[in-house]
């Protein structure tokens, strides 16, 4: 692939913000569009993000920053979206400009709630672009220790390893190790599950549950979610490989993980809206749960999905939390 293409990020949170810090260890220009019009004028000012990742700063010599989301989308080749799933698809609605000869690169971290599609299926049919054209960025990687630059890895799914390698060449640096993979939709499902195994995770802690129920809550989840991936998308994968064993660890278990933490305000006792509240950010497993149990219900012969249908009974009905995990206990081995 040509070294001259253009990149674009789409999106201004945690996330978005580390993949163009990443971008421009590489890049002498990288798009950015951030529909805040507040936090571009505060980037220009104090050269960083206002909001996330604040002590990132950034070269203002390598930013194309704007507000208009048609703008960025027809000036780049390479579209990175880091939109959380709850409003990718309204921002979504704005484009007006013919992307389907354009790459697209989804950093999103769950299922289009709207259309109950990963997004990469979503652009293959709403946009028409050829999943040859498409790429997941997977971790297991937090923005926050990107922004620390401490030792972080990355997996770029793409059916064109041509153009997973370019990706990841542009992402690489002393402190993000790339690796490749050619299974786009399991990546980007298991992209989707990590964040509702890392709310269960959450609720258990904020329940008074110790490490030893820890390991076998995460010990049934990589089990749980190879039984969804291999329902929905049946192909030969490493379930253990880092991008779906390691993101689920590191979402699991890390101080920085805001599912987490948002399930453990819910174990504690907080209500769904009162969390959100308290959080700065998006909790992504909040609707990921909701769209893998309905995905799960459309099936004709269903997975057993136990701490998924746990968490959502928590979450949707309104179900006690400590009830269901007494119940799920029995349930996990």
């Amino acid at each position: 692939m040509p070294s001259e293409l253009k990149y674009a990020v789409f999106g201004s949170g945690s996330w978005a913000t580390a993949i163009v810090k990443m971008l421009c260890e590489n890049l002498n220009e990288v798009s950015w569009y951030m529909r805040s019009i507040y936090t571009k004028e505060h980037l220009i000012k104090e050269q960083h993000n206002p909001n996330y990742l604040s002590s990132v700063e950034f070269n203002l010599e390598q930013l194309n920053l704007s507000n208009n989301i048609n703008e960025i989308a027809e000036y780049a080749d390479m579209l990175i979206f880091v939109i959380p799933s709850a409003f990718i698809y309204t921002e979504l609605e704005k484009l007006n400009v013919d992307i389907k000869n354009k790459t697209i690169i989804s950093a999103v971290k769950g299922i289009i709630p709207e259309t109950g599609l990963l997004v990469g299926e979503h652009f293959h049919d709403i946009y028409n672009i050829p999943f040859k054209n498409i790429a997941v960025i997977a971790g297991p990687c937090h923005a926050e220790e990107v922004a620390l630059e401490r030792l972080s890895y990355l997996t770029i799914s793409c059916a064109d390893a041509n153009k997973a390698q370019a990706i990841a060449d542009k992402l690489s640096c002393t402190y993000i190790k790339t690796k490749i993979s050619d299974d786009i939709i399991g990546v980007e499902y298991a992209v989707m599950l990590k964040n509702i195994y890392a709310i269960a995770a959450g609720i258990a802690h904020g329940l008074g549950y110790g490490d030893n129920f820890q390991s076998v809550l995460m010990s049934n989840a990589i089990r749980e979610m190879k039984r969804f991936i291999k329902k929905m998308h049946k192909l030969k994968r490493n379930i253990n490989n880092s991008a779906y064993l390691g993101d689920l660890l590191v979402t699991g278990y890390s101080v920085f993980s805001r599912n987490r933490m948002f399930g453990n305000m819910i174990g504690k006792g907080y209500t769904i809206k009162s969390a959100q509240m308290e959080m700065s950010m998006i909790a992504e497993g909040y609707y990921a749960t909701k769209s893998a149990f309905i995905l799960n219900k459309k099936n004709i012969k269903k997975t057993r999905l136990p701490i998924i249908n746990a968490v959502y009974g928590i979450l949707y009905e309104n179900k006690n939390a400590k009830e269901v995990f007494e119940k799920l206990t029995d349930k996990l081995d």
